[in-house]
């Protein structure tokens, strides 16, 4: 079973339940300045698991202390609920 693009009401509503998400050349972004590499390295190994269990994946980069986390559903072409189901769930993490 595939997942619905959402409409850009669906995201404008979605993203507003969201406090460190934005939307980024069609895709939900967070960006993180963590105290250091290791703490960078442990915070994307929890969203490793997190990703994991909702078997969705972000796309990450890491920069010495700075994480860049990109959401999207490749398989739908944009942005589904699974993206913001797991952005909630990172949110958690990052606070």
């Amino acid at each position: 079973m595939s997942a619905s693009l959402l409409s850009p009401a669906e995201i404008d509503t979605a993203l507003s339940a969201l406090h460190h998400w934005k939307i980024e050349t069609r895709e939900l972004v967070l960006s993180l300045t963590l105290p250091d590499f290791r703490a960078a390295l442990a915070f994307v190994n929890r969203v490793g698991e997190l990703a994991e269990t909702a078997d969705h994946h972000p796309d990450i980069d890491i920069r010495y202390n700075r994480v860049r986390l990109g959401l999207v559903t490749h398989s739908a072409g944009g942005l589904t609920q699974k993206d913001f189901d797991l952005a909630k769930q990172i949110e958690v993490l990052s606070e």
